[in-house]
């Protein structure tokens, strides 16, 4: 009987013992998990835009702004004699109980916020400083970017036939050339994009941010011959080491750039339109025809009746999926960058609607 006692007692210690250490252990592992969550969830609700704005359908936001998750460890433990049997013999009973309760709170993104987040162009200065990061520039331009000086980023699909300008020549052409000859230097090291902040100016809380752009010479012939043809397309002028990047269009003055940005919608529109659609769904006039397939897009977005299993992020829409394929790393990178996007185009978020959730497991 001593030695059942003795062992009850060590069972209680330790499980006494161990009920101390469960945040620190849970720690890691639940800032994995919401973490991914998190990131897997932003990533569906920006693809369930496309799909929104594909069908005409109104986009909207909503920020997780609060993640509690409290734990509740419950034990009990009892040690008896049972009289009424012979020999004697003592009973006893050990139990715990682990509960995670975890509350989510969400805001919509409205008034102001969703003005600013959706609406507002983003600026130079925010955007060329995401190459110097190492974001292939073309990909962030061709995303980003409505025009730089008169080169003009709308292709084709976006003009219909009987359009005014449709026989307009909007030099696309040289924009794709030129933002396919900047990601070459990029990648050879001859491109340089500097950021500076001018000093705070009397009467006004906020710092002014300027974007200059520098182009390195080089030796290779190969590579000073698209340095010669980029610095052409930009006006560079030999008299300023390097360029001053400003919002935009149109011809620059001596020693700028003119670019053209988009707003998140604007962006989000662009890259709706590519996305292909079922044909049942065309001929019921839900939504407008596809675009051709030879014009191609860099977010290809494929759609099926079952949700497949090799997929970067799914969502369902209107009786259908709409996924991309996990090893289509050219849509991948597109998409990731337009998820950035998103998030540099946010701002602070006033008081307004809150919706929290709490959950019990």
């Amino acid at each position: 009987m001593y030695k059942i006692k003795k062992t009850i007692c060590v069972i209680l210690s330790l499980s006494l013992g161990g009920c101390y250490n469960v945040g620190a252990k849970r720690l890691g592992d639940d800032q994995d998990k919401y973490s991914s969550s998190i990131i897997e969830s932003n990533k569906r609700q920006t693809l369930q835009n496309l799909i929104r704005l594909r069908y005409a359908d109104t986009p909207g936001l909503l920020d997780a702004t609060q993640l509690i998750s409290g734990y509740q460890f419950q034990q009990s433990a009892f040690l008896g004699v049972a009289s009424d049997t012979f020999p004697i013999r003592p009973n006893g009973g050990i139990a715990a109980q682990l509960q995670q309760n975890p509350t989510f709170t969400f805001q919509p993104v409205t008034g102001d916020a969703y003005a600013h987040s959706f609406l507002s162009p983003l600026s130079p200065a925010s955007l060329l400083p995401l190459a110097m990061g190492g974001l292939p520039i073309d990909v962030l331009m061709q995303l980003s970017v409505q025009s730089i000086n008169s080169m003009s980023n709308n292709r084709p699909f976006s003009k219909n036939t009987g359009d005014v300008d449709s026989n307009t020549n909007y030099n696309t052409e040289e924009f794709f050339e030129l933002i396919h000859n900047l990601r070459l230097l990029q990648a050879s090291g001859l491109l340089e994009i500097q950021l500076q902040q001018s000093p705070q100016v009397k009467e006004k809380s906020y710092v002014t941010s300027h974007v200059f752009l520098n182009i390195y010479p080089t030796q290779n012939p190969n590579l000073e011959k698209i340095t010669q043809i980029t610095k052409k397309l930009l006006n560079f002028s030999p008299r300023y080491k390097r360029m001053e990047v400003v919002y935009g269009s149109g011809a620059p003055k001596a020693g700028e750039i003119n670019i053209l940005s988009r707003s998140m919608l604007s962006i989000l529109g662009q890259v709706a339109y590519q996305i292909n659609i079922p044909d049942d769904e065309l001929s019921s006039g839900g939504a407008s025809k596809n675009v051709n397939k030879e014009e191609g897009s860099l977010i290809d977005i494929k759609y099926g009746k079952s949700n497949p299993d090799n997929k970067f992020v799914s969502i369902y829409y209107d009786k259908y999926y709409y996924w991309i394929d996990r090893k289509d790393f050219k849509s991948k990178l597109a998409f990731t960058i337009t998820q950035m996007l998103l998030e540099l185009s946010k701002t602070n978020q006033s008081t307004g609607a809150i919706v929290t959730i709490p959950v019990n497991k």
